[in-house]
């Protein structure tokens, strides 16, 4: 006991006493780390934490200025913070105050990892609060230009990075991260970030960006929560000649190697952290996001946000936009600029759920979905030489070389940008939408803002105000003719940290097609008439909590239906049960 207490004093850290503590009823055990009863905001007794110095440099238990004079004693501070006491909101309204005043976004985004490193409770408050606003700067478009720049700005790790070098004894590097109950990782190889190409090692800025967006829009606790970038080399050259890259300076590895690599890695996750850990798979290249699709599907829990989320997300922005259109989903006609992993994985959830409406097979439905890449309209004559994962869109038609052929010939109702092509949907293509729709539904999906196939502003005018317009990255509201337009955000954001609450909470052992059509669905009830009034085919981002509690009780009802869930019994109100398991940001009381 006395060795004990001279640590206390020394400021050392001091483990959990009790690793299964629970909080609020025995729910931190499992998933969210606060729960719906009075108690949640006080620590229980059998957890320790840190004092003194130690305690101020601990992100996920320091609260700055809010430690009161009661904790200040107990606690070994005093003298180590100036005398005021504050609380949590004149924190939170003095760092937004200091954020405003940055006229470059990658000045918030360096401002808000400070902050992520120093008070992590408080970093949630005020992202859960002013999501709207600080939404762009944590995640598309400003987390971009961070990856870009992450070997120059780089200060601490927040993630594992998993080398070539490590090969052979990955899961011992998955035992040096501290936390033991881990139930999402976001993992990518870097080689294709956002519309931005290969970053290499410098990808990490989307893992942690995508990680904040699982807590703080879908109540996933942080210590759960752990991002991951393999290291496999990369073929960007002025990476590889750059002095300040943080990552290996070599080719990227490619074919046995790199499929023997990813392989010792899935097994040991599965390994470390067992069945029901979500490994997101994020901005891998085309060539090998489909195949580990493919290959981990069956035996792990694994969802890819390039292809899933962004078709869950955009099938509900179509969905929602039927009221405004008209019809049913199967009455329109689709074309795609771009047949990569978002493109092909858009148009598939789309047939699926058309058959769905149907009840007719998912080969007749895909006819009504046509596809164009770089060498134009993807047809039957070209089958022979394209990827697996585009021939089903190879229908029979003659050949089409451009976009603008293809909206003429093929008189789309909507049309979907996933090119990464910036400036791709021209006047004489929004024109030509317009002369053939009343009211032409136009996605610009490509991330970064740069790398949008169009802007709002110009979808709106060259349709003289016609269009439904959504886009990937955000567009301020645009004036024509008097009225102001509202353009919507297909954000992945929407879907992906409802989702992962809804298979955490549920036990889920896979991730099923129709858990993501559960998931399009309930985001696309949550529209209301106000938002159809102003054009907009998603909700609000400052209702996504609660947008989020519905996903995860739609997926997880699913999860259930299909027999993959085994948190048993269901809950009887997943909606309740959903929000009770989210984590709070709130600031705890210390005993």
């Amino acid at each position: 006991m006395e060795s004990t207490l001279k640590d206390i004093r020394d400021g050392a850290s001091v483990l959990d006493l009790d690793a299964k503590a629970t909080v609020g009823g025995g729910v931190e055990d499992l998933y969210g780390e606060d729960f719906a009863t009075e108690d949640q905001l006080v620590t229980p007794w059998t957890v320790s934490v840190a004092s003194g110095y130690s305690l101020l440099r601990d992100p996920r238990h320091n609260k700055g200025l809010a430690f009161n004079e009661k904790e200040r004693d107990a606690h070994y501070l005093c003298g180590l913070l100036p005398p005021v006491v504050s609380t949590q909101e004149l924190q939170e309204r003095k760092l937004m105050n200091t954020i405003r005043q940055y006229q470059v976004p990658l000045q918030k985004y360096m401002a808000m990892m400070d902050l992520q490193e120093r008070n992590e409770r408080l970093f949630y408050k005020l992202l859960i609060d002013n999501v709207e606003e600080l939404l762009p700067v944590v995640y598309t478009p400003t987390v971009g230009e961070a990856c870009q720049k992450y070997g120059s700005i780089f200060r601490r790790p927040q993630g594992l990075y998993i080398s070539l070098k490590e090969k052979g004894k990955i899961l011992e590097v998955l035992k040096n991260w501290p936390e033991r109950r881990i139930q999402v990782i976001v993992v990518t190889d870097g080689e294709r970030i956002l519309g931005l190409g290969d970053l290499g090692c410098q990808g990490m800025g989307i893992p942690v960006g995508k990680l904040s967006l699982y807590t703080a829009l879908g109540g996933v606790r942080p210590s759960a929560c752990l991002p991951i970038t393999i290291d496999v080399g990369t073929n960007n050259e002025k990476l590889l000649a750059n002095e300040f890259y943080i990552g290996l300076k070599q080719r990227r590895a490619t074919g046995k190697e790199y499929s023997d690599f990813l392989q010792e890695f899935m097994s040991a996750v599965k390994q470390n952290y067992g069945e029901k850990v979500l490994i997101q798979f994020e901005d891998f290249a085309n060539h090998n996001a489909f195949d580990l699709l493919a290959k981990y599907g069956t035996t792990h829990l694994v969802f890819n946000d390039d292809i899933q989320g962004t078709a869950s997300v955009v099938l509900a922005g179509i969905v929602s936009a039927l009221r405004l259109l008209g019809g049913t989903l199967a009455d329109h006609k689709f074309l795609f600029l771009g047949a990569g992993e978002a493109g092909t994985g858009i148009a598939e959830l789309i047939a699926l759920e058309m058959s769905k409406q149907t009840k007719c097979p998912i080969e007749e439905t895909r006819k009504k979905i046509w596809l164009v890449d770089s060498k134009g309209l993807i047809v039957g004559s070209r089958k022979d030489s394209l990827q697996q994962f585009k021939k089903p869109w190879a229908h029979e038609h003659e050949p089409v070389k451009d976009l603008l052929h293809a909206v003429k010939v093929i008189k789309p109702t909507v049309l979907i940008g996933s090119s990464g092509v910036g400036k791709a949907f021209t006047k004489e293509v929004i024109e030509a939408m317009a002369s053939c729709n009343e009211k032409p539904l136009i996605l610009a999906l490509s991330n970064p803002t740069s790398q949008s196939e169009c802007t709002a502003e110009e979808a709106y005018t060259w349709t003289q105000g016609r269009a439904i317009f959504a886009s990937g990255s955000p567009f301020d509201p645009v004036e024509y003719n008097g009225k102001t337009f509202v353009p919507g955000q297909a954000n992945n954001a929407y879907i992906f940290p409802g989702l992962g609450m809804g298979l955490v909470m549920s036990g889920a052992i896979r991730v099923h097609d129709e858990m993501l059509l559960a998931a399009s669905e309930a985001l696309a009830r949550q529209v209301t008439q106000e938002n159809f009034d102003k054009g907009l085919i998603y909700p609000p981002f400052s209702n996504i909590r609660k947008i989020s509690a519905n996903i995860a009780a739609n997926v997880a009802a699913k999860a259930y239906e299909l027999g993959l869930a085994t948190r048993l019994p269901q809950p009887e109100n997943l909606v309740k049960y959903a929000e009770s398991c989210m984590y709070s940001p709130v600031y705890r009381s210390y005993r």
